[in-house]
């Protein structure tokens, strides 16, 4: 395994850790520190450490409710049952009773992706056994079908907060590395589909700039439509990934996260022109949201790095807008990836990023 590859699955820790701050939040120290030689060690330990820490806390409980019949009441009395038991004679009480269980969607959302990582032969020995150490504990959890889980169910709230990560990572395994085999059984593929790194890879360069740009504001704000009469019915609505803004300069960045950069046809490589058009189309529209005000509105596609030959990178003045297009070299030490996403502030904003920076110094962080 070379360096290289080595390098870009920390960074994928680096990555989460901007993405979910409980990472950042200690207790993952150990993780930092560790070599992995693939992507599935790197999720079996940060799951290991994440479940080691909610067991000393506690598996998070819920009201069920439960039917039964007792000898005496509990709960309260379910009276369609307790109708059948008096024309069968039955000297029984049918009731009905709420109790705590820890199996909840949540901590099953968890086996189910524990026992998928359990079973993929590139998870070494000592995360396989810390985590089945830990499974112990979900004796009494139900097992889930992985390709069935109710994402969209999933609520969080200030009892099970704590779990938000670490339900979101299992989500990118799940949904990210998951294959069906013939015979219907799963097993993990040996990489991150692209679609679920995309969003990954949006949302780490928006919370990085939150974090190390407090001077530049950064929102996955929405652009309104420039609208000569107002009448809307229908238009999607325009979401950006990333927007930065300073007064009245703004920057719209679209993060992009493909196989490939760029598209070919004989051999001549050109721009997604799907992705063009979008970002022309925000920078537009956010450019007449300013009115008559001074203002300046530019826009980025920013691609992940591939190992294409041909990367882009490229600014375009169109209709009095600024249009760049770069990529993120993703696959080098932390520091060089934090620099190029700094560089891309201050090449707008000047020393706004620097100036964050120096009045965060104090709270730490992964680039010193």
């Amino acid at each position: 395994m070379t360096k290289d590859k080595s390098i870009f699955i920390k960074n994928i820790y680096y990555m989460l850790s901007y993405a979910f701050s409980a990472l950042d939040q200690g207790g993952y120290e150990d993780v930092l520190t560790e070599e992995f030689q693939n992507i599935h060690n790197l999720f079996a330990a940060i799951l290991a450490k994440g479940i080691g820490r909610q067991l000393k806390q506690g598996l998070y409980r819920e009201y069920q409710t439960r039917k039964e019949d007792a000898a005496v009441v509990r709960g309260k009395i379910d009276m369609p049952g307790a109708m059948r038991h008096a024309l069968a004679r039955k000297r029984m009480v049918a009731c009905e009773y709420g109790e705590l269980s820890e199996n909840n969607l949540l901590n099953q959302i968890l086996k189910t992706t524990v026992l998928l990582l359990l079973r993929h032969g590139d998870v070494d020995q000592e995360s396989k056994s810390e985590l089945k150490k830990e499974m112990l504990f979900f004796s009494g959890v139900d097992v889930l079908d992985p390709n069935a889980i109710p994402w969209r169910s999933v609520g969080f709230h200030r009892n099970n907060n704590a779990y938000r990560m670490l339900v979101s990572l299992c989500q990118l395994i799940v949904e990210g590395m998951l294959l069906t085999t013939d015979r219907g059984e799963y097993r993990l593929a040996s990489f991150i589909d692209s679609q679920r790194m995309d969003r990954l890879y949006e949302k780490f360069i928006l919370e990085y700039y939150v974090k190390e740009c407090p001077q530049v504001t950064a929102a996955a704000s929405q652009i309104p439509w420039a609208l000569d009469d107002g009448a809307g019915a229908m238009l999607p609505v325009m979401q950006s990934d990333i927007t930065l803004s300073r007064g009245d300069q703004v920057l719209i960045i679209d993060a992009k996260y493909y196989t490939r950069t760029t598209q070919a046809r004989y051999d001549v490589h050109t721009l997604h022109s799907g992705n063009l058009y979008q970002i022309f189309t925000y920078v537009k529209n956010k450019d007449r949201d300013f009115g008559s005000r001074p203002h300046r509105v530019s826009g980025m596609l920013l691609y992940a790095a591939t190992e294409e030959a041909v990367q882009p990178d490229c600014v375009y003045q169109m209709s009095g807008n600024q249009i760049t297009v770069k990529t993120l070299d993703l696959n080098c030490e932390f520091p060089q990836i934090a620099a190029q996403l700094r560089a891309i502030v201050r090449d707008h904003f000047g020393n706004a990023c620097e100036e964050g920076r120096a009045a965060n110094e104090s709270l730490g962080g992964f680039e010193d």
